[in-house]
């Protein structure tokens, strides 16, 4: 089975587990239209990729854990989107949550896809020796001091470090991918964390290369909001061209952390396609 099948059914029981005669029918309809049509699905497909380079012997955890870090990250998209933070209108080219149910179905489906990343681990058959180096990465990824939630209030500070703010926002998520595809297949997770750390940070630089350079239609969402907002930004603090250069070194020091594994041509180059991928496309013609 592809990557891309095991990560949507392993998404699609996890959100089935919440839509019940007894629930809330719109707070559930909320949360299946946070998570699907997919998105790029990065974070679920390096979690797979670092566990099929670690043997990936227990393949449902993998998958549980690949499921686990996307429901984080959507729903960290339901809450940069709100009114209090971004104000974003759109969000993979549809209404953002808040726009098409509400504010406050938005802020209650975040919180509980943020839950139900971590119950639907506990279903899992797995070596139980394995599930708790898997849910505290999970939860050091998204709470406090280095998390998403730490990442996202560095915005409300008056003043901020950009590097430690890009790991926090962006690269917590990304270095929990890694971590966890290797603790899943029953390896030691933090050589791993350099892997998904530089991926982290060179993601964030290309967004904010994205939302200086691109536009609505090819973003999916409103561009220009980090100047409008006054948002820490590569592009703001090195230039468009010291930007570019900074993810292309980004991206050589996540290479070159791949810890030796049966598997590292295969994340070599999943790498590099997301690399490409990532670069907006004025960028990527006026580079060729």
């Amino acid at each position: 089975m592809d990557s891309s099948t095991r990560i949507e059914q392993a998404l699609n029981a996890a959100l089935a587990r919440v839509e019940t005669p007894a629930a809330p029918s719109k707070l559930a309809s909320a949360m299946r239209y946070a998570v699907f049509p997919r998105g790029a699905r990065v974070r679920p497909r390096l979690c797979l990729a670092a566990a099929a380079a670690c043997g990936d012997d227990q393949p449902a955890l993998t998958e549980a854990a690949a499921a686990s870090i996307e429901l984080l990250h959507c729903a960290s998209l339901i809450h940069d989107d709100l009114p209090c933070f971004d104000d974003a209108p759109l969000r993979r080219g549809k209404p953002s949550v808040h726009v098409a149910y509400g504010e406050r179905i938005a802020v209650l489906a975040g919180d509980a896809l943020i839950v139900l990343a971590f119950e639907q681990l506990s279903y899992v058959a797995c070596s139980p020796e394995r599930l708790p180096h898997v849910m505290r990465i999970v939860g050091q990824s998204v709470g406090m001091p280095s998390g998403i939630a730490a990442g996202q209030a560095w915005e409300c500070e008056p003043f901020c470090d950009l590097v430690e703010y890009h790991e926090q926002k962006t690269g917590a998520l990304f270095s929990a991918a890694t971590m966890l595809g290797a603790a899943a297949a029953g390896h030691d997770p933090e050589p791993w964390k350099v892997v998904g750390a530089k991926l982290g940070l060179a993601y964030q630089v290309a967004d904010d290369l994205r939302d200086a350079a691109s536009d609505e239609e090819e973003l999916g969402k409103p561009i220009g909001r980090d100047a409008a907002l006054g948002r820490p930004s590569a592009v703001r603090d090195l230039g468009i061209d010291g930007a570019m250069h900074r993810l292309e070194t980004l991206v050589k020091e996540a290479i070159a952390g791949i810890p030796p594994c049966q598997g590292a041509g295969d994340l070599r180059a999943l790498i590099m396609s997301e690399a490409k991928r990532l670069v907006p496309k004025r960028l990527a013609a006026a580079a060729a």
